[in-house]
């Protein structure tokens, strides 16, 4: 759905209420309705909220990315919220990737391209990201009294996570190893509240408030932060 040149998704779902999602990192716009509602009824409803969208849009918009990386020498990167400055080095040998105080230091073959040193650094990142989830999620399930079926990491452009109703899952944004631990922390109890509450209403906010009272001070420091550079 289009409306005011603005691409809207929209998803029926068994709820009650209309609920519309300005989404990170680029604005990206959704609407949960319920099955009975109409198109029209739809757009009704997002063009009274067009002046809101434009407010949250300007402010993705406003974010600080990161320059398109070539992984060179010199280039910084941010693991787990801390700023690390990029060494290259060469070698016929396997990759390697070494964390040294406020170095990254990256061992490649010299004929490698940008694009091969970013997916052998996004994989090294994977497995950090993993181990944290590994590592945390098991706690907040227990803390909770909730547990999904099944867990998995992928790139996402617009959710720092989701949680599917139809499968138990819970995907997480390989980006989060981007940022500080407790943007995860957030993550994890955010989806798996989902596995009960399936909208952001009072209830959803009251488990929040329960389980990480801080949880509004780590969602504006996430959409906050520099984003990565997104090729559109």
């Amino acid at each position: 759905m289009k409306i005011h040149d603005i691409e809207i998704e929209v998803i029926k779902k068994r709820i009650k209420n209309l609920h519309l999602y300005v989404l990170p990192p680029n604005g990206s716009v959704r609407v949960s309705a319920p099955l009975p509602v109409s198109d029209e009824n739809i757009r009704l409803f997002v063009t009274s909220k067009i002046s809101w969208i434009r407010t949250q849009q300007n402010k993705f918009a406003k974010q600080l990315r990161h320059n398109e990386r070539e992984f060179v020498s010199g280039e910084t990167i941010y693991i787990w919220g801390k700023q690390y400055y990029l060494q290259v080095e060469y070698s016929s040998k396997a990759n390697k990737f070494l964390l040294d105080g406020e170095r990254a230091i990256l061992t490649v073959r010299q004929e490698s391209t940008a694009k091969q040193r970013e997916n052998y650094v996004n994989e090294v990142l994977r497995k950090h990201l993993k181990k944290e989830i590994t590592r945390l999620l098991p706690v907040w399930e227990q803390k909770t009294g909730l547990q999904c079926k099944q867990w998995l990491v992928k790139y996402m452009k617009t959710r720092w996570g989701t949680f599917s109703e139809r499968t138990g899952t819970i995907s997480f944004n390989l980006q989060l190893a981007h940022k500080p631990i407790e943007c995860l922390e957030y993550i994890i109890v955010h989806e798996l509240g989902h596995i009960t509450h399936h909208n952001h209403g009072k209830g959803f906010i009251a488990y929040m408030d329960t389980c990480l009272p801080y949880w509004r001070e780590t969602k504006n420091k996430l959409n906050n932060l520099t984003l990565d550079y997104f090729d559109d």
